[in-house]
């Protein structure tokens, strides 16, 4: 097999992964509007807090080993089925003691989150949670078979019920936060369930040998890897956290959430590389030589970081359209997507420049980019949010995933080292925060902000003529061989 068409496999491998997810997408401008129009700013902002403090336990539960199970998966010798047990086993133990302590202060927990309790809202919140480990797990397994249709497929059907059970609990309580809650969870369990119904029907024999792997030695691998989440999961929800404490305000929050909504144009991206990209990378760095991997690696991060920054720039553009589905009660969301657009972008960038930590196991190094991320977004939330409101929790989150892309990046090639060729890219978003920062707070009309983001576009493009060209012939003959098909 030739280098061109290893390229079109591993596109249309890709695409396989990225069609599920765009119909998602798709669904969600379905979903998203039938929520904010029907559900007021407060209770918009009550979902939001749900969504933080479900991540929050699930990330201490989880113990890093979804990592250590992507990381042995490959491992010559390793019987998967045996895999699959030992790093579910310390996370269900302790999600269950987690959810346990919930259940005890159920009344002092949703009190503070949601300035509501109930039974039916403990249940949620629990039940979520432990499917949540167990659905890491399952749609993992899906990744690294490297299945991308099941995994699209399942997808689908994830959010087709999700919608459903909004117009249902919609009919049933009205304007109601737990109108979500009920959405959410409800398909993660019909889902996972079946997920695993299939996974126990395909792995009834594994003759695999036994590697033999001991749980200390995932744990070891593994946990380094909870600081880098509670980063993430900080960098994702202390936005949120700040309006809603410093400013009092579940009104702003729900109206925050809702721009953070609209980043699934960018988000569904990232999930879907993040999927598709995670098996590839670690297959391909145990399988095949440095001189193989490094500039294979260094070609995908030329073409992923020109296609997420033209989508940044393509959704700040856009913004005024995209803002019209929310509805009248939304509208100023139209003033955090610029800069809330780079979140997902260098979150999406970084899995890739920082896939060296990961390779020879110096996982503490993300420890270190994420110690200097949360105190610059610690910083920068205190200060910005009480004077700037959305506006200033959406800048802080962009200063704060440009620190931790730097320096993860910086730690990660000088364990791997890759010749990223950066230059480009940095230019490409120093463009992009100038042209954000003019969107967020010209007084000019959204038409004529609109009209000024094309030569800027257009600037980046030229910058990247050759990566778009190289695209362009991988869609033309992935196109061709679909057809051949």
């Amino acid at each position: 097999m030739d280098g061109n068409e290893k390229k079109t496999n591993l596109f249309t491998s890709f695409l396989e992964y990225f069609y599920g997810n765009f119909v998602v997408l798709l669904l969600g401008f379905i979903s998203l509007p039938l929520i904010t129009r029907v559900m007021s700013t407060d209770e918009y902002g009550r979902t939001a807090m749900f969504t933080s403090a479900v991540s929050i336990i699930y990330i201490f539960a989880i113990l890093g080993l979804d990592q250590s199970y992507i990381r042995y998966f490959y491992k010559e010798g390793v019987n998967r089925r045996k895999l699959m047990r030992q790093c579910l086993l310390y996370p269900v133990i302790l999600i269950v003691l987690l959810a346990g302590v919930y259940i005890l202060f159920a009344d002092t927990f949703n009190g503070f989150l949601f300035e509501r309790t109930g039974w039916d809202i403990t249940i949620l919140v629990v039940a979520y949670t432990v499917i949540s480990v167990f659905e890491r797990f399952g749609f993992l397994n899906i990744r690294m078979e490297q299945n991308g249709r099941l995994y699209s497929n399942l997808n689908i059907v994830s959010k087709v019920l999700y919608i459903a059970f909004i117009l249902l609990f919609v009919r049933l309580i009205g304007d109601d936060f737990r109108v979500v809650l009920y959405a959410m969870t409800l398909p993660l369990f019909i889902v996972t369930v079946t997920v695993y119904l299939r996974y126990l029907f395909i792995n009834r024999k594994n003759r695999a040998e036994d590697h033999s792997l001991q749980k200390k030695e995932l744990l070891r691998y593994g946990m380094p890897f909870i600081p880098m989440l509670l980063m993430e999961w900080l960098l994702s929800s202390m936005d949120k956290w700040s309006i809603r404490v410093l400013n009092n305000d579940f009104a702003e929050t729900g109206i925050y959430s809702s721009a953070m909504q609209i980043m699934t144009v960018l988000l569904t991206f990232k999930i879907t590389y993040v999927a598709f990209w995670s098996p590839v990378a670690m297959e391909k760095y145990e399988k095949e030589p440095e001189e193989v991997c490094k500039p294979f690696f260094a070609d995908m991060f030329q073409k992923v970081q020109c296609l997420c920054m033209s989508a940044a720039f393509l959704l700040t553009i856009f913004r005024g359209v995209i803002v019209l589905i929310l509805g009248e009660k939304y509208r100023d969301a139209i003033r955090v997507i610029p800069f809330l657009s780079l979140m997902p972008v260098l979150s999406m960038l970084f899995e890739m420049t920082g896939q060296g930590c990961k390779f020879v196991g110096k996982a503490k190094y993300f420890n270190y980019a994420s110690l200097a991320a949360i105190i610059c977004n610690l910083i920068g939330n205190t200060l910005l949010v009480p004077r700037l409101g959305g506006v200033g929790a959406a800048l802080a989150t962009a200063v704060t995933y440009l620190v931790y892309f730097l320096i993860g990046t910086f730690f990660s090639v000088r364990c791997y080292p890759v010749k990223y060729h950066l230059n480009v890219f940095w230019i490409s978003v120093a463009l992009y925060m100038g042209y954000a920062a003019y969107s967020t707070w010209t007084r000019q009309s959204i038409l004529i902000s609109a009209l000024l983001g094309v030569p800027v576009l257009a600037l980046h493009c030229i910058l990247n003529r050759t990566v778009l060209c190289s695209l362009w012939k991988m869609a033309l003959a992935a196109l061709k061989k679909v057809r051949k098909k």
